[in-house]
């Protein structure tokens, strides 16, 4: 089928109806650590552009006192915490508590007032305490940056949503290893879980937010 069929198909369907944008955004950037975004490393790639996108989104995201959540994969050296999944992806196994690779990309700016959710699953919000960050936050839209398109920020978009969160994923900042995953899962996200939007789009939403001093007030 063509993409114009694909396309087609989904909306009569009724799927991609455009996300309702609030007030009090959060950032959410899922896994942009350095065994993800440096191709040095066996489970990364050069993800240099999308990390440099990002961080002009955290830019934008400061001067309006906007928050952000960053998270990390990290395992215990025994790897008890997430033996279910490493049987299924053995790779994942060298991101241990303690190791570089479980590092946010030092090219980010990451504040010390920015709460760092380590997780040991695909999604930001499971087994984590991220809910209850964006609630403290009074958190009304998540706007979604990171790694894995296809895997954890996949699963974290459809958990925000299922969360009662409309949900933004801004396409410069999230990337994967390879193209065909990364795009048929953009696709996907927009056509079900959230908008997909461009960099340019999302620092205009946030430049329209009401500027947040306190930030949990």
């Amino acid at each position: 089928m063509s993409d114009e069929g694909t396309e087609r198909v989904y909306a009569q369907a009724g799927f991609g109806a455009a996300v309702r944008r609030g007030q009090r955004p959060t950032i959410v950037v899922v896994d942009f650590s350095r065994g993800f975004t440096e191709a040095r490393f066996p489970t990364g790639a050069d993800l240099t552009a999308e990390v440099e996108a990002t961080a002009r989104l955290l830019d934008s995201a400061r001067a309006r006192g906007v928050p952000a959540v960053f998270t990390t994969i990290a395992f215990e050296p025994h790897l008890r915490d997430g033996w279910a999944w490493l049987e299924k992806a053995p790779g994942l196994a060298v991101l241990q508590i303690g190791s570089e690779l479980v590092e946010i990309d030092p090219r980010l700016p990451v504040g010390d007032e920015d709460p760092l959710v380590v997780k040991q699953g695909a999604s930001a919000f499971f087994g984590t305490n991220l809910a209850a960050i964006l609630a403290a936050f009074r958190t009304d839209t998540v706007v979604i940056c990171g790694a894995t398109t296809s895997g954890c920020v996949r699963a974290s978009a459809v958990d925000s949503v299922q969360s009662g969160y409309p949900t933004l994923v801004v396409r410069d900042c999230v990337g994967d290893r390879a193209a065909g995953p990364h795009e048929a899962n953009l696709f996907d996200i927009q056509a079900k879980y959230a908008d997909v939007i461009e960099l340019d789009d999302a620092v205009e939403y946030l430049a329209s937010v009401p500027a947040r001093g306190n930030v949990p007030a």
